[in-house]
């Protein structure tokens, strides 16, 4: 599907705000303030990331900050413990970082987002430096794309090539991303494939395939 932007390179914000190993805690809380940001990737050298360091991460020193956890607690929480008493990015990052490559697909970065419980990832090259970062809000930028836009994408990429020659056109339509086949082919064993590569398309909510045999009857309009 080479009109849909598959990769994280393609929906990826390229201007990000980072910080060293050394940044202290009030100037973590000032930046995250100042740029609009839940989460900041920690650089070291070249600019290879090293860590993230989040809300959730400098939480705890607020949580902390007037309670003596008992023992039990102390044993649970000895991560956040520490992160209590942290005041340099170093003590409080979360480390190795969690990232993606820019040219990982939008999928893969998803399920990474969603197995490890972050909402956004640094994207590095194969060196490990920052190249940008991407969101759950920039994943879901795909849902955005013109139903017209998808339809031709559809049209030409899954349609021609499935069925070049079918028994009467086959009519494609797209309303607020959900997808609708409607005609008759000559082999309806591509009808599930049809569906899945429909689905793959990115921005595409949902299909509906009301494609039948070349012997069945249309359906009633």
């Amino acid at each position: 599907m080479h009109g849909s932007p598959h990769i994280v390179g393609d929906v990826m914000t390229h201007t990000v705000v980072a910080i060293g190993r050394e940044a202290l805690f009030k100037d973590i809380v000032e930046v995250m303030e100042q740029w609009k940001v839940s989460a900041v990737p920690v650089l070291e050298g070249d600019g290879r990331v090293i860590g993230v360091v989040s809300e959730a991460d400098l939480l705890p020193k607020e949580e902390f900050r007037d309670s003596d956890p008992d023992r039990c607690t102390q044993r649970r929480r000895l991560s956040d413990l520490a992160k209590a008493g942290a005041v340099t990015a170093e003590e409080l990052m979360s480390s190795p970082a969690v990232t993606v490559h820019s040219g990982a697909t939008l999928a893969q970065a998803a399920r990474i987002m969603a197995q490890r419980g972050v909402k956004r990832l640094p994207v590095v090259n194969g060196l490990g430096v920052l190249d940008g970062i991407v969101s759950r809000a920039d994943l879901l930028k795909v849902f955005l794309r013109a139903d017209e836009e998808l339809a031709e994408e559809i049209r030409r990429e899954v349609v021609a090539c499935l069925f070049p020659v079918p028994v009467e056109p086959i009519r494609v339509d797209v309303r607020d991303g959900v997808v609708t086949l409607t005609g008759r082919v000559r082999d309806t064993s591509l009808v599930p494939v049809a569906a899945r590569l429909v689905r793959s398309v990115e921005g595409v909510v949902d299909v509906e395939c009301h494609l039948f045999g070349a012997s069945a009857p249309s359906e009633p309009q």
